[in-house]
């Protein structure tokens, strides 16, 4: 029960040499790396030549754990609203990730709203994306892939904190890691402004008010649904501190200052 990679040669080269050397590229750009164990990082999902910079500063900073909760939004609308893909590999051309199914069984009996899916998964490229950087970094990392695709503040939260709780539960230590792009389609100044609205309520650890805010500021933040979940999951397990260490926009590469894709890389401990 294995995922192929959809978007490998679009989203990221399909070679393998050539994707190994990028992406390590891009995680050595980091500056330094946290003494204190990453219990979230939030990074992008474009395509590597617009988001690989931040994504590579984010996780080559983070203190990751070998064993990743994977939190992404759902932009096909298929499967259900907690899709857990439960068991077997990720692949994708330098190799792949083991799902990690005692984890996965743990947290989908502890939630009955978590669910083994894997059509909400099969043309998603939101989490993939992300997984050559978790190889780079350990290629035995094990993963916890789930497709976030709705509910309201309360509903999100309190999944959020059950999920906390069966991590902590599970005796060995996980990370969360939620992927998520920033405003789309304005002016570079204008996601920036948005997007800074977005950001200091995730400093300030409040998954209610990111809710809020992203909703009422129409900021198109496409995975806050995950970041809202992961967020209560990780003050369940204690956070005290969160920090944006990186940003950009995709006018910064192809000079298109008008109409942009904003990108953040945050870190919470």
């Amino acid at each position: 029960m294995d995922r192929n990679p959809i978007v490998a040669g679009q989203f990221y080269t399909a070679e393998p040499k050539a994707l190994a050397a990028e992406v390590r590229r891009f995680l050595d750009a980091a500056e330094g790396r946290e003494e204190r164990p990453t219990l979230l990082a939030m990074a992008p999902h474009a395509g590597y030549v617009f988001s690989g910079a931040v994504t590579g500063k984010t996780l080559g900073r983070a203190n990751l754990a070998r064993t990743i909760l994977l939190l992404g939004p759902n932009h096909t609308g298929m499967g259900s609203r907690y899709a857990v893909w439960h068991m077997g590999s990720w692949l994708f051309p330098c190799g792949c990730l083991n799902v990690a199914e005692d984890l996965a069984q743990g947290l989908i009996a502890r939630d009955p709203r978590l669910t083994p899916d894997r059509t909400a998964h099969l043309n998603e490229h939101s989490l993939e994306v992300l997984v050559p950087f978790l190889w780079a970094r350990n290629p035995e990392t094990r993963i916890v892939p789930i497709a976030v695709g709705g509910g309201g503040p309360e509903e999100l939260m309190d999944v959020g904190r059950r999920l906390g709780q069966g991590l902590k539960a599970s005796g060995t230590p996980v990370s969360i890691v939620v992927s998520s792009d920033m405003s789309h389609y304005i002016s570079h100044e204008q996601a920036r402004s948005r997007d800074s609205l977005a950001l200091a309520a995730i400093t300030a650890l409040d998954p209610a008010a990111l809710f809020e805010v992203v909703r009422s500021k129409n900021i198109t933040m496409c995975g806050v649904l995950p970041m809202v979940v992961g967020l209560a999951a990780a003050k369940e397990l204690g956070a005290s501190q969160a920090e944006v260490v990186a940003y950009a926009t995709s006018g910064e590469v192809n000079q298109d200052m008008q109409r942009v894709v904003g990108y953040a890389g945050v870190l919470v401990s």
